[in-house]
């Protein structure tokens, strides 16, 4: 990675511009996001987008912010904006730098003036703040700002209504709006006294989002401004625009919130200090004591599944314990809340509380395995029993000791809808699904024979060696030397899918070494690439490689070819658990392999799913819990298995000396990846 920078030829190419995007988030589910260049492209980019109840709905508040440098009776509008296939006006062209750190910063050249804006958002607080600083001029300058508010829920669009209240009502230092009853004041503050608003309310129409049309839907969208803030401003002077549902109390106390949060900002120099910020964008504090990981933006919200997915990499990789513990605690409360661990209700899809072992085998290197059972051991207790006693005939544990899951709906993370009809159906025992029940239960029954629970090992304790016996009988396909991605009455298919790295790369795994290799080597040989692992081979014929940006086309190959990050965590995982620290090479270089990522999408952040064919296009959400914290994982594994050099030969151990002369097995040849 060069830097998180852009210069006035990349910036100039809206081609390039216009894909590359910015995220910043309060930490409370609210977030500002829009492309480098100021131009929204998607019905989700706003400069405050949150939410104004205690749901995880959010909602586009301010739009945008058009900002005017006026000189000598020439006004220059710097702002970016597309109506029906045209830009206008076309700001980017004054744009001669952007950069991302500590906090998005664009400057603009007009002839001889520089300007420069600083967007800044506020953690745990609903505010956005943007510092314009004049760098030089060469006569007297006045900047306009005007704002262009929406007031509705990120997943619609505002049209033009006679309903809205385009009135400003003053405020000290500035005017608050709002447009419509039940959301909350939009406070609009200067901290120069000597800024004017200038009331002239008035509806523009018909921007235009390409992204949104791209993926088939309605991209249009009407925005009402109430006027604009006019100020005077000198060669080297600073003037901050504050938006915030609460009222500052003078222009004091903007510019000290301001200094004071970007003094707190850390600097994003490298991969990981980029990752690292862009996974605690996905920790957020609600209200009622609530820690949740959203999945991804701009659309998404919290998961099970990708939370504790993704979980571990987020938060243990920085040593953020209480973070992890936090949500855990939330999605405990949730289980018992929802009526998960007494078989009320099912799991939106069958394997996500099954996870939630996973992140429970993480933290143990981090807290006491004592405490963790006093804090989630009924939980575990109550999941396994939840699913030994059955969801209805939906989803249920048979005789065999494996969990049968299907339904009209998928039950599976391959959950997409295709025409009403599932692209996945994966009715059966799905293999993912066993590998995470096995896991579940062995990691229990470890736990609790270590902590006294005898009771419950002794009535469990049979169990893992039945699961074991149907799933290698059912599951293994000794000729192909992989194993089926799911088994019903009447079919064992033998696609193969990402899933089968689960059973390969969690702590407990059915399968012995030479199966956990032979697995290893078909998915090294079939499925990864540079950018994850694929989720079907390319040798099948319902294969899906590179793809049109509709949501058809992305829907029918997310599942069918996409490749994804979160199996290659497992993959490395598993491949560190065959080969040791003669891992560690090959495990960096698949890291190091997303370095260029930072820049292509989301910026500093790492997208959903990426094309299963080079060039590997990034698709689906731009910033994704399940990608960084996958990738945190990764580096969290390679940190664990570098070995620590010794200071001299002499202090080398015995088992060093015996593993040099006999070493451990490599899970696969080499790190080159089969394309």
């Amino acid at each position: 990675m060069s830097g998180l920078k852009f210069d006035k030829r990349e910036l100039g190419n809206l081609e390039y511009a216009l894909d590359r995007e910015v995220l910043a988030t309060d930490r409370r589910g609210g977030y500002m996001s829009t492309t480098i260049v100021g131009c929204n492209t998607r019905k989700y980019h706003g400069l405050m987008v949150a939410p104004i109840d205690e749901s995880d709905r959010t909602y586009v508040l301010l739009s945008s912010l058009d900002e005017t440098i006026v000189q000598h009776d020439q006004s220059f509008n710097l702002a970016l904006h597309r109506y029906n296939g045209t830009y206008e006006p076309r700001g980017h062209k004054y744009i001669t730098d952007f950069e991302y750190t500590p906090t998005p910063t664009l400057t603009y050249r007009v002839g001889g003036v520089i300007l420069k804006k600083e967007l800044l958002w506020i953690h745990k607080r609903t505010q956005l703040m943007i510092r314009y600083t004049l760098v030089d001029a060469h006569s007297d300058t006045t900047l306009r700002l005007r704002p262009l508010l929406a007031f509705r829920d990120k997943h619609a669009l505002s049209k033009a209504n006679m309903d809205a209240d385009g009135r400003a009502y003053p405020i000290p230092y500035g005017v608050k709006c709002r447009l419509y009853d039940g959301f909350p004041w939009l406070n609009m503050q200067l901290d120069k006294e000597e800024a004017e608003f200038v009331a002239a309310p008035d509806w523009y129409y018909n921007f235009e989002y390409r992204k949104e049309l791209a993926r088939g839907y309605d991209g249009y969208e009407d925005l009402l401004t109430p006027g604009y803030f006019e100020f005077n401003i000198k060669k080297g002077e600073s003037v901050i625009f504050s938006a915030a549902t609460d009222l500052m109390a003078s222009p004091e106390t903007i510019s000290a919130v301001y200094e004071a949060s970007l003094a707190r900002r850390t600097h994003k120099v490298d991969f990981v200090s980029c990752l690292e910020h862009s996974a605690r964008q996905f920790v957020i504090r609600r209200p009622e004591n609530r820690t949740e990981v959203i999945a991804g933006y701009p659309w998404f919200g919290p998961f099970m599944e990708d939370t504790f997915m993704a979980l571990p990499g987020l938060t243990l990789s920085q040593g953020h314990k209480e973070d992890c513990i936090d949500v855990l605690d939330t999605s405990v409360r949730d289980f018992k809340a929802s009526g998960l661990l007494d078989g009320r209700v099912a799991p939106a899809t069958a394997d996500a509380p099954l996870w939630f072992f996973f992140t429970l085998q993480e933290l143990e290197g981090h807290i006491a395995q004592k405490e963790i059972w006093a804090k989630y051991g009924e939980a575990m207790k109550g999941i396994l029993e939840a699913y030994r006693r059955g969801f209805g005939e939906e989803l249920k544990m048979h005789d065999n000791g494996l969990i049968w899951a299907s339904a009209e709906r998928p039950l599976t993370w391959m959950g997409t809808m295709i025409d009403g009809q599932p692209l996945t159906p994966r009715r059966g025992y799905p293999v993912e699904l066993q590998a995470l029940w096995y896991n579940a239960v062995e990691y229990t029954l470890a736990v609790a024979k270590k902590q006294g629970d005898k009771a419950f090992v002794a009535e469990w304790k049979e169990l893992p060696e039945r699961i074991k016996t149907a799933f290698v009988s059912k599951f293994w396909l000794e000729e192909e030397g992989y194993i089926a991605d799911y088994v019903n009455y009447d079919e064992v298919n033998k696609f193969i899918r990402c899933n089968m790295v689960v059973a390969a790369g969690l702590n407990y795994t059915m399968l012995d070494e030479e199966k956990r290799v032979r697995v290893l080597q078909t998915i090294h040989e079939h499925l990864l690439t540079p950018r994850g692992i694929r989720t079907l081979s390319p040798r099948n014929m319902l294969y899906k490689s590179n793809y049109n940006e509709d949501q058809r086309s992305q829907d029918l190959a997310s599942r069918n070819g996409s490749a994804w990050i979160w199996p290659l965590m497992l993959y490395v995982k598993a491949c560190f658990a065959i080969g040791g620290e003669r891992y560690v090479a090959d495990a960096t270089a698949l890291l190091d392999a997303f370095d260029d990522e930072l820049q292509t999408k989301c910026v500093g952040s790492i997208s959903e799913r990426f094309e299963g064919d080079p060039p590997h296009n990034p698709r689906g959400g731009v910033s994704h819990a399940t990608s960084v914290g996958g990738l945190l994982f990764i580096k969290m594994l390679i940190d664990k298995h570098t070995p620590k050099r010794a200071k001299s030969k002499k202090s080398a151990t015995k088992a060093e000396a015996a593993a040099e002369e006999k070493p451990k097995r490599k899970c696969v040849k080499k790190s080159a990846t089969k394309k």
